[in-house]
C-alpha cells in the first residue's frame, strides 16, 4: 500500500480555481464515499480550507490511484482535466508524509506559522473517522502529524508574532486607511475567522463594529467574547443596508455562492461614498463583478500575499529548525509502518505458541484430578502464560526494532521455517 497526497493550494492556483474545488463540511461525507468506491483507494481523508484543498490517500498503487483522485477532483470542480493539472500537486510516499507535517506545522501556510490549520488537520482526522474513510496506515499518519503540529508549536517559536489569515486582512485595510477609529466597519459572518477579524481590528483602534450573520445565538456568542467592543448585532435581513452604511466590509462565511455581487449592491450603495471590500472566504462570498462599481474596491485571500510577505522574513529561521523536529516525526511514522510487516509473523507465532500451552494445560489438568485442578486452575493457567510471555517477549522486541531491512525480512523467513508458521496473509 501507498500513502499519497493530491491536492491544489494558495501556492499553485488562484481563488477562482480554489472555490471551484472547495468542499463544504456538508458534502465531505459523499467526497469520501465516493473516493472509496475507486478501485485503487483504500483509505481516504479531506483537507479542504480558504487556501487548500488536499486528498490524503493509501493506495493499492500510486499511479492509478493519483488518477483516480485528480479524475474525482475534475468531476467535483467542472474543470478539465488539461487546465486542472496546471495547478495540481501529487506527492507519493516520504514526501506526502512530510507535506502533511509541514502543512499541520503552518510550514505549508499562507502565513508561515499560523495555528488554525493545526485546528483543521484535526477536524479532518474526525471527519475521516466519523465517515469510514480511515484505516490503520492513514488513521496513524494524521495523529502523528497532529503530534508534530502540536511539537513544533511547543519547542519553537514559530507561532510568536505569526498572523492569521484574519489579522493580514486587518493590516491590508490599515495600509489603505490612516485611523480605523474614524470608520463604520460590517463584518458578515460570526465563526472563528470573524472572531479574530474583530479581535485584530479592535486592536488597531476601530470602534464601530457591526456583526451581520444568519444566527443570532451565534453572533452573541461572539459579541461576548468582547463585552467592552460595544459590537452592534444586525440579522442576515439587513446585510444589504450595513454595508451601505459602512466604510469597510470584511466577508467571512459558509456561503458557497456569492452573497454580494454588482446587482445586489448597486440598489444599496451610495455614489458619494467609497467602499472597501474584503473577501477572505473561500469559496467567495463577494462576486468579482463588484469592481464594476467605481466607488468600490475589493480585496480577496490573495490579495494578502503582500501583507503575509512582511511577516514571514524573520520566521524562516524558525521553520528551519521546525523541519528537524518534522523529519524526527516522519521517521517515527515510519519505523512503526516498518514494523508491521512483522506483525502475521508475530501474531502466528504467538498463535501456535499459544496453542501449544492450552492443549498442554488441558493435559496436565486432566492428570492431576477434577478436586485439584478446579481448586488451583486459574494459577496454574496464570503461570503458564507468564512462560509464554516471558519467552516471546524479547524475540518478538528484537524483530519490531530491527531497522535493516535484509536482516529483518531473514529474521522472519526463520522463524517462519523453524515454527513452520502460515503468514499467508501478511501485511504488506
Amino acid at each position: 500500500m501507498d500513502i499519497i497526497v493530491v491536492g491544489l493550494s494558495h501556492k499553485t492556483a488562484p481563488v477562482d480555481i480554489r472555490e471551484k474545488l472547495s468542499i463544504p463540511e456538508a458534502k465531505i461525507e459523499a467526497a469520501i464515499a465516493q473516493l472509496q468506491n475507486y478501485v485503487h483507494i483504500e483509505e481516504v481523508a479531506i483537507l479542504s480550507t480558504c487556501n487548500r484543498l488536499e486528498i490524503y490517500a493509501v493506495v493499492k498503487e500510486s499511479q492509478q490511484g493519483a488518477l483516480e483522485i485528480v479524475q474525482f477532483l475534475a468531476e467535483t470542480g467542472q474543470i478539465s482535466l488539461a487546465e486542472l493539472r496546471r495547478h495540481l500537486f501529487i506527492l507519493l510516499h516520504q514526501d506526502a508524509m512530510r507535506h502533511l507535517m509541514r502543512v499541520s506545522a503552518g510550514l505549508d501556510s499562507l502565513v508561515l506559522g499560523e495555528g488554525q490549520i493545526l485546528a483543521q488537520v484535526k477536524t479532518m482526522h474526525k471527519q475521516a473517522q466519523k465517515y469510514k474513510g480511515l484505516g490503520r496506515l492513514l488513521d496513524r499518519l494524521l495523529k502523528q502529524a497532529l503530534a508534530a503540529g502540536k511539537r513544533v508549536r511547543s519547542e519553537t517559536d514559530i507561532g510568536t508574532g505569526a498572523v492569521s489569515i484574519s489579522s493580514a486582512a486587518v493590516e491590508l485595510v490599515q495600509m489603505k486607511v490612516e485611523d480605523l477609529s474614524q470608520y463604520q466597519v460590517t463584518i458578515v459572518g460570526a465563526g472563528k475567522m470573524a472572531q479574530l477579524l474583530v479581535k485584530h481590528l479592535l486592536a488597531k483602534g476601530a470602534t464601530q463594529i457591526a456583526i451581520v450573520n444568519r444566527s443570532t445565538k451565534r453572533a452573541q456568542n461572539l459579541a461576548q467574547q468582547f463585552p467592552d467592543a460595544n459590537l452592534q448585532l444586525c440579522p442576515l435581513s439587513e446585510m444589504l443596508d450595513r454595508v451601505a452604511e459602512s466604510d469597510i466590509t470584511f466577508t467571512s462565511t459558509g456561503a458557497t455562492e456569492p452573497i454580494l455581487d454588482k446587482d445586489n449592491l448597486n440598489t444599496c450603495v451610495k455614489t458619494d461614498r467609497a467602499l472597501m471590500l474584503v473577501d477572505i472566504s473561500v469559496p467567495r462570498n463577494i462576486h468579482a463583478n463588484v469592481i464594476e462599481i467605481e466607488q468600490i474596491q475589493c480585496y480577496n485571500v490573495d490579495d494578502l500575499k503582500a501583507v503575509v510577505a512582511q511577516n514571514t522574513a524573520n520566521r524562516r529561521k524558525i521553520a528551519a529548525e521546525a523541519m528537524v523536529l518534522l523529519e524526527e516525526e516522519v521517521e517515527a511514522f515510519e519505523a512503526w509502518r516498518r514494523s508491521l510487516h512483522t506483525v502475521p509473523t508475530i501474531s502466528s507465532l504467538r498463535s501456535k505458541v499459544e496453542g501449544i500451552r492450552e492443549q498442554e494445560l488441558e493435559k496436565a489438568l486432566s492428570r492431576l484430578g477434577t478436586e485439584f485442578a478446579d481448586k488451583h486452575q486459574e494459577t496454574i493457567e496464570a503461570l503458564t502464560r507468564g512462560i509464554v510471555n516471558k519467552i516471546l517477549h524479547d524475540p518478538m522486541v528484537q524483530l519490531r526494532s530491527q531497522q535493516d531491512i535484509e536482516a529483518r525480512e531473514r529474521c522472519l523467513q526463520s522463524l517462519q521455517m523453524l515454527f513452520n508458521l502460515d503468514t499467508k496473509n501478511q501485511y504488506s
